[in-house]
């Protein structure tokens, strides 16, 4: 079940993608003069989010700093991912994963969508952690996740951990991880792994449930 641990794992720079700082200061809301995309009031998005108004305050800082229109598009945010894994080619995976908070399908991120997603990452139930994930691994978005697509998250996330790591990964491991992993989860053997049987089975192994412990506190 490496892959949901290493999805977890390979998901921590989240919350320092936008260099989140930490000052002190206070903003009265989250509002810039001159942007494309004006987000949302920090009280709405208080309700929406398990963050803290100092937390998002902070967060929108960091934001603003690295995309002063309000708006992120795809190859900002594979150039700014990519800097937390020199190692390796993490262009692929941060594709998918720039797909998984894009949610409305426009091509770019705004503060609303990231600070979203990376609450229910970092704060979310196990629930709605696995359900963000299955989101991740279901690349067309119909709703079920096949074996091709969970080899293509795969081998993602091996090429952006790079050839160099300890212990040396066969080029492999990524088909025959899929293949014990695919096979657990599809349960009635019908070629795809819908939302129920992924749950299911990610809850029922300690080394997942484990992981999405690691990172409540992050921020």
């Amino acid at each position: 079940m490496l892959s949901l641990s290493l999805l977890l794992g390979v998901n921590t720079p989240l919350p320092h993608l936008f260099s989140l700082c930490k000052d002190d200061s206070s903003d009265s809301d989250l509002e810039l003069s001159t942007v494309r995309h004006q987000p949302e009031g920090l009280d709405q998005l208080q309700a929406q989010t398990k963050f803290t108004r100092k937390e998002l305050q902070s967060l929108y800082r960091g934001f603003k700093n690295e995309c002063p229109s309000g708006l992120v598009d795809e190859e900002t945010f594979k150039t700014i991912y990519s800097q937390f894994f020199p190692q390796g080619d993490a262009t692929t995976y941060a594709h998918f994963l720039f797909n998984a908070f894009d949610t409305d399908r426009n091509g770019s991120i705004r503060f609303e969508d990231f600070v979203i997603g990376l609450s229910v990452l970092l704060r979310g139930s196990i629930t709605e952690k696995l359900n963000w994930a299955f989101n991740l691994y279901d690349i067309n978005k119909d709703g079920y996740v096949t074996k091709e697509e969970m080899l293509a998250i795969m081998q993602s996330i091996y090429d952006m951990m790079g050839r160099y790591t300890y212990p040396c990964v066969r080029d492999e491991a990524p088909s025959e991880h899929v293949d014990k992993f695919f096979q657990k989860m599809d349960k009635n053997r019908d070629g795809v792994v819908t939302i129920e049987e992924f749950i299911e089975t990610c809850q029922k192994d300690e080394n997942i449930m484990n992981s999405m412990q690691l990172f409540e506190n992050v921020i």
